[in-house]
């Protein structure tokens, strides 16, 4: 039988009709309940010696499914009356009811899963499934830890790992059930979430991982769902987890957390009185050079200094590229957004920097700025506009925040420069942190 993980998705309509066409009445009958064959990639074991498989991913990724066919893989013989690799298996999930609801009896369930002849009989009284060869999974509740002390078992599927608020107790009890057998497993589907929990799982040597996003599994949602959370989540923080299945983790002493930019997103932009476009040049210009980091951030400048707030509306960021396209993918930023001045770091490339840009545009406002002062500590009074709430992102600007979340007063804990936090922090210290110094500053009145 070929896979359909990398066929199916590959093969002309032509070909999967002689495929079907080349098959037997019973092949036929039993290809539906051959997952091996619809599977997407993320939904099938990897190979290895294995003992924890975490599926990770979007909502409506197919982690369910991928669940529910992995324990029919344990339980099911060649034949119905067979026996299967596992007899003992443990049904885990938040609640006994969500268990229920989308474990057994689910869409993608195992009841839903399962062939006729192989269907187990769900027995309401006991909370269990029972197979046709005596197999037997047992549903528990995370909420109740100590329920998983005594039985024992040689497969479990776990369900929202994440989302337990008893995760560590009740997966330390199951750790300790799993027992029976040669090769007691377990398979993990979870959106993903920053818990401890979840994060020591992956960091097991024995654990591995599939992933992948709501998008992956397009064909079996409705397309009305998709645009509809595309459109609403797309470029947040809950986006990148919910919808791209992304483990969030905040680094220690950082900046910025990931949670707090989704807090200030904004879908309308406020009036502003500036915009400005910040540019970090990367010290060389070649396919193996550092980002050109190319900000946009606008600002609200009326009033007391307290009540300024700024926006950060674009990252057009370029990697690789020359001077040249640097210099400009800049003046075509300010021009989308009609800015009012250009900020270039010159550290680097002295007035090197203003005449590769006037040779452009001669007559663009331009402003360059040297950094005297280390990158954290030019950060430091950015980084404090945001614990103010004065600052907000538009949607779209995952990986300039990624960077900022890897910012802490001990150094940045990215790869390579975060030549995209610089030039945020330029744009912001030209719009905001010294205007606001200068306003502040007592003036002195000569005799």
């Amino acid at each position: 039988m070929k896979s359909g993980a990398g066929w199916l998705a590959s093969a002309t309509q032509e070909e999967v009709d002689a495929f079907l066409g080349g098959l037997s009445d019973n092949a036929l009958l039993s290809l539906p309940w051959m997952f091996e064959f619809w599977a997407l990639p993320h939904q099938l074991p990897p190979e290895g010696a294995w003992k924890t498989w975490v599926i990770m991913g979007g909502r409506g990724a197919g982690k369910t499914r991928a669940g529910a066919e992995w324990v029919r893989s344990q339980v099911e013989g060649a034949l119905p009356g067979d026996e299967g690799a596992a007899r003992r298996v443990a049904l885990v999930g938040e609640t006994i009811e969500q268990v229920r609801d989308v474990m057994v009896f689910g869409d993608s369930g195992i009841l839903a899963c399962s062939p006729p002849d192989r269907r187990p009989e769900w027995q309401a009284t006991r909370k269990q499934l029972v197979w046709p060869n005596g197999a037997v999974a047992q549903v528990f509740s995370a909420h109740e830890p100590d329920s998983l002390r005594g039985p024992q078992f040689d497969a479990a599927w776990v369900d929202e790992l994440a989302k337990w608020k008893k995760g560590q107790d009740t997966w330390d009890q199951l750790q300790f059930a799993l027992r029976l057998g040669d090769n007691p497993r377990q398979v993990v589907t979870t959106t993903p979430q920053n818990v401890g929990v979840l994060k020591a799982v992956l960091k097991n040597p024995s654990t591995v991982k599939t992933h992948a996003p709501t998008e992956a599994n397009r064909a079996y949602l409705a397309a009305s769902f998709l645009d509809e959370v595309e459109a609403r989540y797309a470029g947040t923080t809950q986006g990148k987890q919910e919808l791209e299945g992304l483990l969030l983790e905040d680094v220690e002493g950082a900046m910025w957390k990931a949670a707090g930019f989704d807090a200030g997103r904004v879908t309308e932009v406020p009036h502003l009185t500036r915009i400005v476009v910040a540019v970090d040049p990367p010290v060389t210009g070649h396919k193996g050079s550092d980002e050109c980091g190319i900000v946009v951030v606008g600002a609200f400048t009326e009033g007391p200094p307290q009540d300024w707030r700024a926006v950060v509306l674009e990252d057009a960021s370029v990697t690789g590229a020359s001077p040249e396209q640097w210099a400009r993918a800049a003046i075509a930023a300010m021009d989308r957004h009609k800015a009012d001045r250009l900020v270039a770091e010159v550290n680097q490339g002295g007035d090197l920097v203003e005449r590769l840009i006037r040779q452009i545009d001669p007559l663009v406002p331009y402003r360059a700025v040297r950094a005297s002062r280390g990158k954290m500590v030019r950060a430091e009074p950015v980084a404090a506009l945001y614990e103010q709430g004065r600052v907000a992102h538009v949607a779209g600007l995952r990986r300039l925040e990624e960077q900022m979340c890897q910012m802490t007063n001990q150094g940045y804990q990215g790869k390579g420069s975060p030549d995209r936090v610089d030039a945020l922090v330029w744009a912001l210290t030209d719009l905001v942190i010294e205007p606001s110094e200068k306003h502040r500053r007592p003036q002195v009145r000569s005799l």
